[in-house]
């Protein structure tokens, strides 16, 4: 299709911003890693060629356990333990385990949270379940929560940028357990301890970690549960957290299930050396704050994008979910859509502006920016520019300006 000169002029690139983000990586999982992380450093720490049941490697995936307690603020009392496939392993073992002695409730309003709940209902096939919905970039009902049901729920949607606000809304005096996947909220978010009774996230979230490795804390409450409930069905062995009737003690004092990558827990244990080094869960909670803080200052200020969570209350400060509303874009059928957001962030990748910053593929059309603690705010500042000049030039090209 060729423009006339006035056309071209319209439909001309912007120029390019001056200046990039120093570090590009903006995933929503595996997230980025600490400023200033070298392998070096990390392959200095590991006991690589050595048994994790050897004394010391099982002394630092302990080391780990205890300190990931200590800068979460960890009750004394609940045990905190690393098992096989990450988040989702780790969630999946506390469902299988726990989940029947009572009614549940499934809160529902991301990706992940469906997940839990089609295998609450198709593959547990529990009797008594509710799945308590709602749309992207918005909360069920959390007040309709059963007071006497356990209840599974991810405290901040990974996939959606929508986030619970707090724990208010779960009762002190429950009769059920609360399930949380606390994968992009810890560290990054203020967890109440207390309202929570298992609670689960991996390394390579909010630590800039590696993958396939996940963490079960579990309240007083969640152990006693384990210890009086046996489910009547089959739990494969890295599911199995009790023996006889009793907790296996191991998995929480540095015996995992499983052999465990001793890379990966070095790189862990170099995370919290970052973490202690700043300041601790007050200075990561404020660095995410600062990201996402720089970056809806800038959605306020662009008319073509918007949060994809109207509720600022509810706004993800680690996994950022944004929404294009140019009329021009909106007016596309969904594929298009899908192929405008391709081509922005094609755009990005190219240029060595952004990486891996597409929203997710059950979400609606758009953008997702992670702004947890290991991303510095100087290149959400930087980023910004980019945005613009990438959905401007994507704009141009599809002859719509």
């Amino acid at each position: 299709m060729s423009h006339s000169p006035a056309e071209a002029a319209l439909t001309a690139a912007p120029p390019k911003p001056d200046s990039k983000p120093a570090r590009p990586e903006f995933s929503s999982g595996p997230c980025p890693k600490r400023p200033g992380w070298n392998a070096e450093a990390v392959v200095a720490k590991a006991y690589l060629g050595r048994s994790h049941r050897a004394a010391k490697p099982k002394a630092q995936i302990k080391e780990a356990i205890d300190r990931i307690a200590g800068i979460l603020g960890v009750p004394e009392g609940y045990r905190v333990g690393i098992v096989p496939a990450s988040d989702t392993g780790a969630f999946e073992m506390a469902m299988w385990s726990m989940l029947g002695a009572r009614p549940v409730d499934m809160l529902v309003w991301e990706s992940f949270g469906q997940g839990w709940a089609t295998d609450a209902t198709k593959q547990l096939k529990l009797d008594d379940v509710r799945v308590l919905t709602a749309g992207y970039g918005e909360l069920p009902d959390l007040n309709d929560v059963r007071k006497d049901a356990d209840v599974c729920f991810t405290w901040n949607g990974t996939t959606s940028g929508a986030r619970v606000p707090n724990a208010d809304w779960i009762a002190a005096d429950r009769e059920g357990l609360t399930f949380c996947d606390a994968t992009s909220a810890v560290f990054a978010q203020d967890m109440d301890w207390s309202k929570l009774d298992v609670t689960t996230f991996s390394w390579q979230k909010a630590m800039g970690g590696e993958a396939a490795h996940g963490v079960l804390i579990l309240s007083p409450r969640a152990v006693e549960r384990l210890e009086s409930y046996t489910p009547d069905r089959p739990l494969p062995k890295i599911f199995r957290l009790t023996k006889g009737g009793k907790l296996i003690d191991g998995v929480f004092t540095g015996a995992t299930i499983n052999t465990p990558s001793m890379l990966c827990v070095a790189d862990c244990i170099d995370a919290l050396d970052w973490m202690d080094g700043i300041g601790g869960l007050n200075a990561t909670m404020a660095r995410a704050n600062a990201n996402a803080t720089a970056l809806q200052d800038w959605m306020d200020a662009t008319p073509w994008v918007e949060n994809l969570v109207s509720a600022p209350e509810a706004r993800s400060n680690t996994s950022v979910c944004l929404k294009i509303v140019d009329p021009a874009i909106g007016s596309l059928d969904e594929d298009a859509q899908r192929a405008f957001v391709k081509s922005v962030t094609k755009l990005l990748e190219t240029e060595e502006a952004a990486y891996d910053i597409g929203g997710y593929r059950d979400a609606p059309p758009g953008l997702r920016i992670w702004c947890g603690s290991t991303v510095d705010t100087a290149d959400i500042e930087a980023l910004t520019a980019w945005l613009d000049w990438a959905f401007e030039t994507a704009k141009a090209d599809l002859g719509t300006v």
